[in-house]
């Protein structure tokens, strides 16, 4: 367990990333702020999840304190296409019948703002990648899912942890975790340089 120097501050609403970050033995409290989570459209679908975890952090900055901000975006590409939050039934629905049968990559930025050896505030960002490849989902399975799961605060649709995810994926290629939101094996060492033991 990591002992930091400073406070750490979540800064995510995820139920899922709170409770990553629980299991991993980090102390900490939870503090969003509101962000328009827009990008240019001329971005690379690879750059969108960092840049939106930085878009996170740097609401912090202008009352930053000598703290630790650890922010997070998770995005869903398929083909280089993102797939957001579903709107509606509808589009949850769309979205997973496209996933069916296919592999796509799940990307997670995270942003951490800190404070450097002067106080000031530094920020430092990363993205891991996890590649999935989904099983071929019935319409039966789908419905089950949207209906008892409810996927709408989820990018892509779809939770790993969720029944979508217990049945439906069938190979992962980088961190479970990521898929989650939150790589919690990068986050740790990055956190490193802050803690002042570790037991």
């Amino acid at each position: 367990m990591l002992t930091l120097r400073y406070p750490l501050v979540l800064a995510s609403g995820s139920p899922r990333r709170k409770q990553l970050m629980t299991d991993a033995g980090f102390s900490f409290t939870i503090e969003t702020r509101p962000t328009d989570e827009l990008f240019p459209q001329t971005m690379p679908a690879n750059e969108v999840a960092e840049y939106l975890a930085r878009q996170k952090a740097e609401q912090f900055l202008p009352d930053f304190g000598n703290r630790i901000i650890l922010c997070a975006d998770t995005v869903v590409i398929l083909e280089d296409q993102i797939l957001n939050k579903p709107q509606d039934e509808a589009d949850a629905r769309r979205m997973l019948q496209a996933l069916s049968g296919r592999t796509h990559r799940v990307r997670t930025g995270v942003a951490i703002l800190s404070p450097d050896s002067t106080g000031e505030p530094q920020l430092y960002s990363f993205t891991d990648e996890t590649s999935v490849q989904f099983a071929s989902l019935t319409d039966e399975e789908i419905t089950y899912y949207i209906r008892e799961c409810k996927p709408f605060d989820k990018a892509g649709s779809y939770g790993a942890q969720d029944f979508i995810g217990l049945v439906g994926i069938e190979r992962l290629e980088g961190s479970f975790y990521t898929v989650m939101g939150l790589p919690t094996h990068r986050v740790y060492q990055a956190l490193k340089q802050y803690s002042t033991l570790v037991n």
